[in-house]
């Protein structure tokens, strides 16, 4: 290396990490079927886009009716072969094998996620050409299959964005509210040109389990335009996309959505994109730069809280500032704030402007404004459980001001609403849901819900979507409905909170376990976030779709937090921590 001579400054270009890279072999002259079968299953973990080495271990006819891209299934360990009976008939050119393994997780054609259990066995056939005399596969289940590490080797979780179908501009406001976006995990090939992959998932649309919720800037039928195979930013950092002619005649504004969709997904696979240009035809229709993305539409994890609240020795709501190394608390202006009502749990609106809180003994649920001289007012809702784990759970704020509690009364187990935080609740309706409501959590986006539900002596974390059903005249129905688990490994949560547009953190344990924290994707998946350093005793933990906030929990009776790379350290003390949500 030069230890002399001047400092110059030298253009680059972001670039991820380096990554492993695996390159297929083809077939050998004269491999037995169990080598062509091994071969094969090796190759579906390369980086060939099209998958063409693995497909040399195919006959002509079974290669072309092969679609790798239709689900790829992944397995505890990796697949597994069995010889099929009556054994070896290698001499008679016939041959079977079983692939076996223990399922983990299946990812569909859309791309989305979804965990699974059970035993996994599918019958590969072999056949040896009479002319060649090479054994290929003419027989073999569609889709790709592969093991965990493999899995996570090969691919990379990537946020597609879509706005919710019942946010925007609402009847009477003065001013109109932006739509929020909705984040769609789904998982691609990591070294194959996923900005390519992504675009094309996010034209195509939303994951089934979204798609009643939310829409798409996107007409329908739109999709890149014939020839296209890759896309590429140019050197001022700019990404053309062009589109098919169901596009060409698009306004400004639906352009400007489609645009800003287009711009928040990519900001999660590479940060070489500022400006987006959206073409049909050979003409430009729009284009957006990543600083006018925001105006168009609103994010989580683009809202930054001001402050991080919990309740004092005294059972008052307090706060310092969500930033830096404050540890000083103020009580918050207003009666919530006074102490005259001491109080259990407590969740504060988005704009920070509202609060909610149950009393001490979880019975009776209040809402104040955070303002001087802001009165308490009467309950808004009360239970009739005996004890306190069987009356009210802690309180959760959308962005629309709806306010969500559960009622754990055995006797009348409910999930409510309460618009704006006042007036008559409106029971939701959980169809399918079996268990008992522990906790709440509403995503900023509106339209997923996260719930601890107790059933058995297990504690579950399960999402579902919201939809809303608002008749001219009639009570708005509202309904959570597509419950899924997302930590099928975990025996008992013991708290959760939104920690990002479609990632949550979780306390809990594994069976015969000790109580762990780490983070979920909506879809049941693992990110690849690092793990929270170690903490014991969590019993509320709070978090924010803004990730560069620290990472607060209640635990050992002490408030505590987790700044970026460093240990927990104290906070107060004090029980009930949450960031605004």
């Amino acid at each position: 290396m030069p230890d002399r001579g001047d400092l110059r400054g030298v253009e680059s270009t972001p670039r991820q990490d380096p990554q492993v890279r695996v390159f297929a072999m083809p077939p050998a002259d004269g491999a037995p079927p169990s080598a062509i079968v091994q071969g094969f299953l090796e190759a579906l973990t390369s980086n060939d886009p099209r998958f063409e080495t693995a497909r040399k271990y195919l006959t002509p006819d079974a290669s072309r009716t092969w679609r790798p891209e239709a689900t790829t299934t992944v397995l505890a360990g990796g697949p597994s072969t069995e010889a099929e009976p009556p054994g070896n008939r290698e001499q008679t050119g016939d041959y079977a094998v079983t692939l076996t393994g223990t399922r983990v997780a299946t990812v569909d054609a859309r791309q989305s996620y979804t965990p699974a259990r059970g035993t996994y066995r599918q019958s590969v056939h072999l056949t040896k050409d009479s002319k060649t005399r090479q054994w290929r596969i003419d027989a073999l289940p569609q889709g790709v299959v592969m093991g965990k590490s493999d899995f996570q080797r090969t691919y990379m979780s990537v946020n597609k964005y879509y706005f919710a179908a019942n946010s925007g501009p609402q009847t009477g406001e003065e001013t109109p509210r932006q739509p929020a976006a909705v984040a769609d995990p789904v998982y691609v090939r990591r070294l194959v040109d996923p900005m390519t992959q992504v675009v094309r998932s996010l034209i195509s649309g939303p994951a089934r389990a979204l798609g009643p919720v939310v829409r798409s800037g996107f007409p329908s039928g739109t999709a890149l335009a014939d020839g296209v195979t890759a896309l590429t930013p140019d050197d001022r950092n700019r990404l053309t996309v062009p589109l098919n002619d169901r596009a060409a005649r698009v306004g400004a504004s639906q352009c400007h959505e489609m645009a800003a969709q287009l711009l928040f997904t990519l900001r999660g696979v590479t940060p070489a994109v500022d400006e987006v240009e959206l073409t049909s035809g050979g003409r430009r229709v729009c284009e957006l730069s990543g600083d006018r993305a925001d105006a168009v539409a609103t994010r989580g994890s683009a809202h930054r809280p001001d402050h991080l609240y919990f309740l004092d020795g005294k059972h008052r709501l307090v706060r310092i500032a969500a930033g830096g190394n404050a540890n000083r608390a103020e009580p918050v202006p207003g009666a919530l704030g006074e102490g005259a009502t001491s109080l259990r749990s407590v969740a504060v609106s988005r704009d920070e402007r509202t609060a909610a809180a149950t009393g001490l003994d979880g019975r009776h649920l209040y809402v104040g404004t955070l303002v001087p001289g802001g009165s308490r007012g009467e309950p808004v809702l009360s239970s009739g459980g005996r004890t306190e784990q069987d009356r009210l759970t802690a309180p959760s704020w959308d962005a629309r001001g709806g306010l969500w509690i559960a009622d754990r009364d055995p006797e009348s187990p409910r999930l409510l609403l309460l618009k704006d935080g006042a007036g008559d609740p409106v029971q939701v309706r959980t169809p399918g849901l079996k268990g008992r409501i522990t906790a709440v959590r509403v995503a900023a986006d509106g339209v997923r819900i996260a719930l601890i539900v107790e059933d058995g002596g297990r504690r579950s974390l399960l999402i579902g979507r919201i939809e809303r059903d608002q008749r001219p005249a009639e009570e708005p129905r509202v309904t959570v409905v597509g419950l899924r688990t997302a930590t099928p490994e975990l025996e008992e949560v013991t708290a959760m909170s939104w920690a990002g547009d479609s990632r949550l953190v979780v306390a809990g344990r594994e069976r015969g376990g000790v109580q762990q924290i780490g983070y979920v994707q909506v879809d049941g998946s693992t990110p690849e976030a690092s793990v929270p350093a170690a903490l014991t005793g969590v019993k509320e933990i709070a978090s924010t779709e803004d990730e560069r906030r620290p990472l607060v929990a209640y635990s050992e009776n002490l408030i505590v937090r987790l700044p970026s790379g460093m240990q927990w350290q104290k906070v107060a003390e004090g029980t009930a921590p949450v960031y605004p949500g």
